[in-house]
């Protein structure tokens, strides 16, 4: 269902003639959307809050931040035009609206899974337990990918499955609580929910692939070079929150945990496999390393491999990425994803 999903958006947007590049233009008001994860509360509450808005007031512009209750219909509205901004993985974003020719910048660099991310069965068992048994997650999302991964680890692959049920994360609980189902992989919150089953086993969490599932809030290319002010709030707005997290302020954190359906102890448990990065010193070092071309080339053939590389994608190097040195890995003459560090080095340097 994402594949046809993602596909429908793409043929709406290719057909209407709507490249978000032919509409960039100087604008006040700007729309974010973001999905319920454990790195990505901070945009519930910084609407909640008013931090966007003292921030987006700086610069005399409007910020609307919108939650969407199913991660892969938020990335599909925004790479058919409908919001500026999304919360969502490097492995979707090139996927979804890098793939599809929406030009698209990872403004901030949040976090990456280290836990969060995990392969569950019933019962006792290990990796080799899943061939022959069907597996439920999102089908070609990142927990399809860490799926792959941890086949690969013991020499199996998707092919030694019972094959792969699409399920929405909306739906993920309620279906491992079905006799039905066998296996699941998906994220948090939903993992710690799933595990608190006594007969869940945890096989294979992103902890076994650290630093390959990073979290961003990614922006259109366009719009952010015709508005630099939507970069600034936004960054601005994410860093404030970000220290007032490094200190642990209990009473931030707690209205995260509820917005997200647990309590403070099990907020901090999320945020305990989950390398946060609070400060932007942080998020420039990750991002300016070494592993994270290296990273982006596995995602990239992973997704060739399952065939949404772009459509037609004639091979793992279709879209280019550019990386914060000038770098590219892919099609240099088809970069449509950036990873810009300009906005997080000003929040570094003190100069939002």
């Amino acid at each position: 269902m994402k594949k046809l999903t993602t596909l429908t958006a793409l043929a709406i947007m290719m057909s209407s003639g709507m490249h978000t590049a032919a509409f960039a233009q100087e604008r006040t008001e700007f729309k974010v959307a973001w999905s319920i994860y454990v790195g990505w509360m901070p945009w519930g509450y910084l609407e909640d809050s008013g931090i966007m808005d003292k921030w987006a007031d700086k610069y005399g512009i409007d910020v609307e931040i919108v939650q969407i209750n199913d991660y892969v219909e938020s990335i599909n509205q925004y790479t058919a035009g409908q919001f500026d901004g999304v919360s969502a993985t490097n492995m979707d974003t090139l996927s979804i609206p890098s793939g599809g020719g929406v030009d698209t910048t990872a403004l901030i660099v949040g976090d990456y899974s280290n836990g969060n991310d995990a392969v569950i069965i019933k019962g006792d068992g290990d990796l080799a337990s899943l061939a022959g048994m069907p597996v439920n997650l999102v089908e070609l999302s990142v927990s399809h990918y860490l799926l792959a991964r941890g086949l690969d680890s013991v020499g199996l692959s998707e092919a030694d499955l019972g094959g792969v049920i699409n399920t929405s994360d909306a739906d993920m609980i309620a279906a491992f609580a079905t006799d039905d189902v066998q296996a699941v992989v998906t994220w948090n919150p939903l993992v710690s929910e799933i595990l608190n089953d006594p007969n869940a086993t945890k096989l294979f969490d992103s902890s076994d692939i650290s630093g390959e599932i990073i979290d961003l809030m990614v922006v259109n290319t366009d719009t952010l070079a015709a508005n630099p002010d939507f970069g600034k709030a936004l960054v601005g707005a994410w860093y404030e929150v970000m220290s007032l997290m490094a200190t642990g302020d209990e009473e931030v954190l707690s209205a995260m945990a509820e917005a997200s359906g647990t309590d403070l102890d099990g907020y901090k448990a999320q945020l305990a496999s989950t390398e946060m990065f609070f400060t932007p010193e942080e998020a420039l070092a990750f991002t300016s390393g070494v592993e994270l071309s290296a990273t982006m080339v596995n995602v990239a053939e992973f997704l060739f491999d399952k065939g949404i590389l772009g459509e037609g994608a004639p091979s793992a190097d279709f879209v280019g990425v550019e990386y914060p040195d000038g770098s590219v890995t892919g099609d240099e003459a088809n970069v449509t994803f950036r990873f810009d560090t300009t906005y997080m080095q000003m929040a570094a340097d003190g100069a939002l």
